[in-house]
């Protein structure tokens, strides 16, 4: 297969993000002052055989989105060998120019360069501008150390099981600093009600021990592949404001098709420290209540298959039931008295029954509008000459001005090549 491997990456001119709304609230981003992850992921995938196109995403404050695109294509510019389309403002202005004069409107809340997965979505529309027969998501903040990793990502993709279901979307899983496949979420007594570690790690370690390709009830985003098949028919859902890769496993089953788990496919995830846990659990609670919500009403309508909560034991299956606002409410006050980040938690306590209620309510059924329209948009985009070739010259013209600055200023982007973090 020939995927296209898509990598965004989230920068802001601020040490701590200012968000603009609940979906543009990232786990983390790297402020443009410092070097970030980006090239230490660029550096391990030079070891991977068979890599072609890469997109980058970069997703930015509008205030910040060409500083955002020159420290992107500086650091990018180090590795010569890989083949590399940075995508901005300038690029997503041409696809919504393009959108509305195939009448498809502008989509600018549910594809761009805000939200995780708008932007997710941009990529989809760009491996099918481009005529890719897969995508593959990396994060900025992983490490590759398989020569085969992209050989193993697309082992089986578009082949049928042994009863005949298509295998079109695949995830593998992620070691952390430690070396374990394992959450190092604690199961504390203030995560009584909240044990997802112990939950996952239940659910993962059956997968391991199973056969390579085994049904999956979990998605690691940034180790997601997607046949064009699935991309093509399933979008990814806007309004999730964080979870956006198991909301996507969640939508796929709705529509009739499934993730499988490859315990073959791993890379090392190494993300940088987050400061508050307690706007994170915030995050949460806008996602779980949202997605409750969401399977709800998707039960009204009659053209989705079902997804009931007991199909996902013993994870995500859980923050699905109707409990969940209990769940929520009793790890808010727990975790406000055994916790550092105390008024965070406070915090979130107060916005479980009113704003993330009111949020649920108001947005669940968008996604399904969304999604109604999205196998046309498709359709009118593939392979899109029009499109496609209006996307690399933007890519090349400011290539082109790149390379003029650094000849009028050989040490403009010095700072940045002398300051990445090694991958060893």
């Amino acid at each position: 297969m020939n995927p296209l491997i898509i990598v965004p990456t989230y920068i802001s001119a601020r040490e701590k993000a200012r968000p603009t709304g609940h979906h543009t609230v990232y786990d983390h981003v790297t402020p443009l002052s410092r070097p970030g992850e980006l090239g230490r992921m660029l550096k391990s995938l030079q070891r991977v055989r068979g890599v072609g196109q890469i997109v980058i995403p970069v997703a930015a404050e509008r205030d910040a989105a060409v500083p955002a695109m020159q420290k992107v294509q500086a650091i990018c510019a180090q590795f010569p060998s890989l083949n590399i389309i940075a995508v901005g403002q300038a690029e997503l202005a041409l696809i919504r120019q393009r959108f509305e004069q195939l009448n498809m409107g502008r989509m600018e809340y549910e594809i761009g360069l805000e939200g995780y997965s708008a932007v997710r979505n941009l990529g989809l529309v760009l491996a099918n501008i481009f005529g890719y027969d897969s995508a593959v998501f990396l994060d900025d903040d992983v490490v590759i150390q398989d020569p085969e990793f992209l050989a193993k990502g697309v082992y089986g993709l578009g082949k049928l099981t042994r009863r005949g279901i298509p295998i079109l979307a695949k995830t593998g899983y992620y070691l952390n600093s430690e070396g374990t496949y394992h959450s190092k979420s604690q199961d504390k007594w203030y995560n009584r009600y909240w044990e997802q570690g112990s939950a996952f790690n239940s659910w993962i370690d059956s997968a391991m021990r199973g056969p390579r390709l085994s049904r999956s009830n979990h998605v690691c985003g940034g180790c997601l592949v997607l046949h064009r098949e699935a991309y093509r028919r399933v979008c990814f859902d806007p309004w999730v404001v964080r979870g956006e890769d198991l909301d996507y496993m969640l939508n796929l089953r709705m529509y009739g098709s499934d993730i499988w788990f490859d315990n073959k496919w791993v890379m090392l995830h190494l993300p940088p420290d987050t400061k508050s846990e307690g706007t994170r659990f915030r995050q949460d609670i806008f996602r779980w209540l949202y997605e409750y919500r969401k399977m709800e009403y998707a039960r009204t309508q009659i053209d989705l298959n079902q997804v009931k909560p007991e199909s996902l034991m013993p994870y995500p299956g859980p923050f699905l039931e109707p409990g969940i606002r209990h769940r929520i409410m009793r790890t808010a006050l727990l975790r406000s008295f055994g916790r550092p980040d105390k008024k965070q938690y406070r915090n979130a306590a107060k916005v479980a029954f009113t704003d993330a209620t009111e949020y649920a309510e108001s947005n669940c059924s968008k996604y399904f509008e969304f999604q109604y329209i999205w196998p046309e948009l498709m359709a009118r985009t593939e392979n899109d000459r029009i499109l496609r070739t209006a996307l690399l010259e933007s890519a090349a013209l400011r290539h082109g001005e790149m390379r003029q600055q650094e000849s009028l200023d050989p040490g403009a982007t010095s700072e940045i090549r002398l300051n990445l973090p090694d991958s060893e």
